[in-house]
C-alpha cells in the first residue's frame, strides 16, 4: 500500500504539470490580455490626464489651467507607459520563461499578487473559500443523505408504484438546470412573487455579529438553505439512480441468495452483505462530486444568490485576464483533486478490506 500511495503521489507531478501547460498555452492564443484589459479600463474612466511642465519647470504649477493638463484617453496611453506595464506583468520575457518561473513559484506555493486587486492570491482565496466550502460541503452531504436511503428503497421495491413515481420526480429534477431551479426558488420562497420565507442574498444577515451563538447558527442555515437546495438537485438525481442500480446488481448475485437461505433477516442481508459491495461505486464518485460542487458548479448559484465565493472570483478573474488568480486557483484545485482521488482509493479499502492496491503491478 505504501508503494502504491507513493506512485500515485509521484504521478500527480506530471499530471499537474500537464494541466498547467495546456491552460497556459491556451491563454497565449486567447484574444486580449491583462495589458489590453488595463488599457481599456484606463481609457474608459475618462480621467486619464497628463501633466505638462510649464515654462518654470514645475509640473502642475497652474493646476486650474486647461493648458497645463491634456486628456490622453482619446489617443491612447503613452508607449512608454505600455512598456512599463509589459515589464510589470512580465510580458517582456518569452512565454517559456514566464511558464518556468510560474511553475517554480507554484512549487513553493508562492502564488504572487493579483494584478487587479490589492491583495495576494492566497489571501483572496482564503477570503472567498468559506462561501464555496459552505455551498459544496452541505450540498454534497445533503445529496448523499437523501440519495443513498432513497436509492436503496427504490432497489428493494423495484417495479412498484413507489419506484415509478419517485423515478418520475428524479427525472424532472435532473432535467431542470440548477440555475433555473434557483430562480424558481427565489420566485416562490424569497419574496420574488409569492412568499418571503428565505432571504434573497448573502450568506449571513447584516447584524450577524450581534446575534447569539444559536442565532448565528440559525441565521447561517436560513441563508444557505436555498443555494444548497438548488445545487443539490442535479447531483441528487444522478446519485440516487446510481445507488439503486448498484444495489440491484448486488441483490441478484449468488451470495445474497445464500445469505437468505441461511435464514438471515432481509435487513441483515441488505446492510450486512449487500451494502458493503454496492457502495463501492457510490464512494468512487464522492471526490468528483465534491470537487465539482465545491469549485466548478457554484458559479451561477453564487451570482444568483449574491454569494461572493470562488466560482464568482474565478469568473471575474478570467474576464479581467488576472492570470495570477486564474492559474493560482487552477493549480490549487488541480492538486486538491488529485490528492482527493488518492483518498478515494483509501476509502475503498475502508469499506471493503478485501481490496488491496498494494498488490497491483505497475
Amino acid at each position: 500500500m505504501g508503494n502504491y500511495i507513493l506512485r500515485r503521489l509521484l504521478l500527480t507531478i506530471p499530471t499537474l504539470f500537464g494541466i498547467m501547460l495546456v491552460n497556459f498555452a491556451l491563454t497565449q492564443f486567447v484574444p486580449g490580455g491583462p495589458i489590453e484589459a488595463y488599457i481599456a479600463k484606463a481609457q474608459g474612466e475618462g480621467d486619464v490626464l497628463k501633466n505638462v511642465t510649464g515654462s518654470s519647470g514645475d509640473p502642475g504649477m497652474n493646476a486650474d489651467s486647461g493648458a497645463d493638463q491634456k486628456y490622453i484617453g482619446a489617443r491612447g496611453l503613452p508607449p512608454e507607459f505600455i512598456k512599463q506595464l509589459e515589464v510589470q506583468f512580465g510580458f517582456d520575457k518569452p512565454a517559456y520563461v514566464r511558464f518556468g518561473k510560474m511553475m517554480w513559484d507554484y512549487l513553493r506555493f508562492d502564488f504572487g499578487q493579483s494584478w487587479f486587486r490589492s491583495t495576494s492570491v492566497v489571501d483572496l482565496v482564503i477570503q472567498k473559500m468559506p462561501v464555496s466550502i459552505s455551498l459544496g460541503l452541505w450540498s454534497t452531504l445533503a445529496a448523499y443523505l437523501i440519495s443513498i436511503p432513497l436509492g436503496i428503497r427504490k432497489a428493494v421495491r423495484d417495479g412498484t408504484p413507489f419506484d415509478t413515481w419517485t423515478s418520475g420526480v428524479i427525472i424532472v429534477g435532473y432535467a431542470i438546470p440548477s440555475f433555473l431551479f434557483a430562480v424558481l426558488l427565489i420566485v416562490l420562497l424569497a419574496g420574488g412573487s409569492y412568499w418571503r420565507v428565505f432571504p434573497l442574498r448573502g450568506l449571513t444577515s447584516d447584524d450577524w455579529w450581534d446575534l447569539s451563538l444559536v442565532g448565528k447558527v440559525t441565521d447561517y442555515f436560513w441563508h444557505i438553505t436555498l443555494p444548497v437546495v438548488a445545487t443539490t438537485i442535479s447531483s441528487f438525481a444522478t446519485l440516487t439512480l446510481l445507488t439503486k442500480n448498484s444495489f440491484l446488481d448486488e441483490i441478484n448475485k449468488q451470495y445474497v441468495m445464500t445469505a437468505r437461505a441461511k435464514g438471515l433477516t432481509e435487513r441483515r442481508v441488505l446492510y450486512g452483505h449487500v451494502f458493503r459491495n454496492a457502495m463501492l461505486i457510490v464512494i468512487a464518485g464522492f471526490p468528483g462530486l465534491l470537487i465539482a460542487v465545491l469549485f466548478g458548479g457554484g458559479l451561477l448559484i453564487e451570482v444568483i444568490f449574491s454569494l461572493d465565493g470562488l466560482g464568482r472570483m474565478g469568473y471575474e478573474a478570467a474576464l479581467q485576464r488576472d492570470y495570477p488568480v486564474v492559474f493560482g486557483t487552477l493549480y490549487t484545485f488541480g492538486l486538491m483533486g488529485l490528492v482527493i482521488g488518492i483518498v478515494s482509493d483509501l476509502t475503498y479499502m475502508f469499506v471493503d478490506p478485501r481490496i488491496d492496491f498494494g498488490t497491483r503491478e505497475g
